[in-house]
């Protein structure tokens, strides 16, 4: 499993943001589950929603590491492009009413990183011999 960097990536992220996650359900108590300015959990802004969508995250990238290579791989790469989407439009949504997520600079930070290392792994690691850049396919020739 730990021969993967996909899989091992998924499964330290998925953990962490499941972790994250319950953690801020306590950081977050008494705040209404929308509420634009929840509570802060190292410096995170979060509320109900926030944390649920922490978990899904978590979950997802736990059933990816489990899973095979490929799965990790596409699983990394998915959920990374979906952070990263989630950092794009928390720039906006940062002071705005529609905040429903209580979003925050330091969460932007948090889900942008996330995406980053995501992104990596998934594109660039485990990939199969016939995708490898320089590596083609040997095939006789006459």
């Amino acid at each position: 499993m730990t021969s993967s960097p996909n899989r091992l990536v998924a499964l330290v992220m998925g953990t962490g943001y499941l972790l994250f996650g319950l953690g801020g359900f306590a950081a977050s108590w008494g705040a209404d589950f929308l509420a634009p300015h929840g509570g802060l959990l190292l410096g995170v802004q979060v509320n109900g929603l926030h944390n649920l969508v922490h978990l899904a995250v978590g979950a997802a990238l736990l059933v990816c590491g489990l899973s095979s290579v490929g799965v990790a791989r596409t699983g990394n790469a998915l959920i990374g492009t979906l952070v990263l989407l989630f950092a794009l439009v928390g720039l906006f949504l940062i002071g705005s009413p529609a905040n429903v997520f209580a979003l925050n600079g330091a969460g932007n930070v948090l889900h942008s990183g996330t995406a980053v290392v995501l992104l990596a792994v998934g594109l660039g690691a485990d990939r199969p011999d016939s995708q490898k850049r320089g590596t083609e396919a040997a095939t006789p020739t006459r």
